[in-house]
């Protein structure tokens, strides 16, 4: 009995020296922070401390001292300055984004207007003169020599193509359609009116690509080996593109028309509305320059269709009301509005797509030297398009089936009688050509001020860059993979230093002697690089850096995108 007990008495006695010495350590732990003038708010996590230790802990835990400090501690910006510059900038480019995005919509409005000018007051006589060429060539006994140059063949294609549709488009009935289209609901008419918005996206993308095979088919040296079905079948399938696509925009412009004479408005906002689920399907998404490129010349020319598509609206009501300019008042603010949602939408649009993908606003000078150079370049000597075409293949506008719309419009709403009519016809046809000379002087000069700007003259002088198919490209790349070792030819850098040490091959290419299949490039963005980006280039196929490595599809220049190229995986 005795041992348990003085067991017992020894266990106790060794706690109570435990414990004397824990007393002992906080209590000079305490002196020497308050010797060091050290504040501890939350020091209470030691479960075994003294009691002295953790009353003063808890001192320091009341809620006068943590109102305190939320009232008074401070931080400084200074120690992430990078962001907060970073974000400021970002606040002055969409601030600048309303006026660099209206310059260039400016610019590229007057020159799809010199493109649609150029149809109603130089074509006609460009095709005047190369039917008299035709005429009396021959006559001349110069039979040997050719008799017309490819220029006035295509002015002449042009002609034909833009009389035989108007004599089509005359058995068209407007008002019948007008009647139609308004008999329908106001969703059937919003379904309709998106539906013709895409339509005339693909038909503006497949419309170029036939009237450019078919100048080409009948101006193709004929020393070459016929590989075309013949200048008549393309001729006729340009003149039933340009008759649909003219029947479709005119279903546009009753639509609109229709939805102006409502009598509750509700089809117009509705349509109005319809700009602003635009922003919803371009804003959160990844963006670049390219892309970006061609939704700019998509807004080009979708705000100067959507400008004459109002012109025949205005002109359509105008007759129905006996031309009365008190009821040109009354359209005033639908005109107003329908213009001020569109411009409202793309600069929110613009704005948002360069804030998310971190896109500086001097990119629409880029864009806007862009432009200009395709202007320059249609005048030079060496020049291998008109320059209404290469509006047409960089933007998507097609001035042909808009024009004989509007020519439509105008012949049945304007009734010419009397030698007086036919003066003011001849002096408003004069007042164009002043005005088509005019804008293509202003242009001009203006477009010599971006390119010189851009310096990009050098580039004035080069050859017209020669465009491969896809499908050549496709059949070369396969090629190169099938008959090409990596041990052959090894990739150089910028310095001229062989890659080919510093990047051996892996052992199973080396071994074996099956084809190599090309990976997917569908991640792989065909883009401007950036300034940062010039010196790196990554090849797609192997992902090794370097400038000549084979199997790299090539990146991009904005001088070569147009408005249907596919740039990465989408076109915008």
């Amino acid at each position: 009995m005795a041992d348990p007990l003085s067991s017992g008495l020894g266990e106790e006695q060794e706690k109570e020296k435990e414990d004397r010495e824990r007393d002992k350590k906080a209590a000079k732990t305490e002196n020497i922070n308050e010797k060091d003038g050290v504040t501890e708010t939350l020091a209470f996590n030691d479960k075994n401390g003294g009691s002295k230790g953790k009353k003063r802990n808890l001192s320091d835990l009341s809620l006068v001292r943590f109102i305190t400090t939320e009232l008074t501690r401070g931080y400084f910006l200074e120690h992430n300055e990078a962001k907060y510059t970073e974000r400021r900038e970002r606040v002055y480019t969409c601030l600048r984004i309303p006026k660099e995005l209206e310059k260039l919509m400016t610019f590229g409005f007057f020159l799809c207007l010199d493109a649609f000018l150029y149809v109603f007051t130089l074509l006609p006589l460009r095709v005047i003169l190369a039917l008299l060429r035709l005429i009396t060539l021959p006559c001349c006994g110069l039979s040997g020599s050719r008799l017309l140059q490819p220029a006035q063949v295509c002015d002449v294609l042009k002609g034909f193509i833009m009389v035989l549709c108007y004599s089509m488009m005359s058995y068209v009935d407007y008002s019948m359609m007008y009647h139609l289209i308004r008999g329908q609901s106001v969703i059937k008419l919003y379904i309709i009116y998106n539906m013709l918005e895409v339509a005339d996206r693909l038909f503006s993308s497949f419309g170029q690509d036939i009237l450019d095979a078919l100048y080409w088919t009948a101006t193709e040296p004929k020393e070459k080996k016929r590989a075309h079905i013949g200048v008549i079948p393309h001729f006729l399938m340009a003149v039933l593109y340009v008759f649909l696509h003219a029947i479709l925009i005119m279903v546009q412009a009753t639509t609109l028309n229709v939805a102006f004479n409502s009598h509750n408005k509700s089809l117009l906002t509705i349509m109005m509305s319809n700009n602003f689920v635009e922003i919803k399907g371009s804003v959160f998404k990844k963006f670049e320059k390219n892309n970006l490129f061609q939704m700019s010349n998509s807004d080009i020319k979708e705000r100067f269709t959507n400008y004459i598509l109002l012109l025949i609206v205005c002109l359509r009501n105008m007759e129905q009301f006996s031309w009365n300019p008190d009821h040109l008042w009354v359209l005033f603010p639908d005109v107003v509005m329908v213009i001020a949602s569109e411009v409202a939408v793309d600069v929110v649009k613009h704005a948002f797509i360069t804030k998310f993908n971190d896109i500086s606003a001097d990119v629409y000078g880029e864009y806007r030297a862009s432009l200009a150079f395709d202007l320059v370049s249609s005048r030079q000597k060496n020049a291998y398009t008109d320059y209404s075409d290469s509006v047409s293949r960089r933007m998507g506008f097609i001035p042909l089936p808009l024009a004989l719309l509007l020519i439509r419009v105008v012949t049945s709403s304007v009734k010419i009688q009397g030698s007086l009519s036919f003066m003011c016809v001849l002096l408003f046809y004069l007042g164009m050509i002043t005005l088509k000379v005019l804008n293509s002087i202003v242009l001009l000069g203006t477009s010599c001020v971006f390119v010189k700007e851009a310096n990009m003259e050098e580039k004035l002088s080069d050859p017209p860059p020669s465009v491969v198919s896809s499908r050549a490209n496709s059949r070369a790349h396969r090629t190169k993979h099938f008959h090409t070792s990596p041990q052959q030819e090894p990739a150089t850098d910028k310095g001229g230093i062989s890659l080919a040490a510093d990047n051996p091959p892996p052992p199973n290419m080396a071994e074996t002697s099956d084809p190599i299949l090309p990976k997917s490039d569908s991640d792989t963005f065909l883009t401007t690089p950036d300034e940062e980006d010039d010196d790196k280039i990554i090849n797609a196929d192997t992902g090794l850096e370097g400038d000549r490595l084979e199997h790299r599809t090539p990146k991009k220049d904005l001088l070569e995108i147009d408005r249907f190229t596919i740039c990465g995986n989408r076109i915008d």
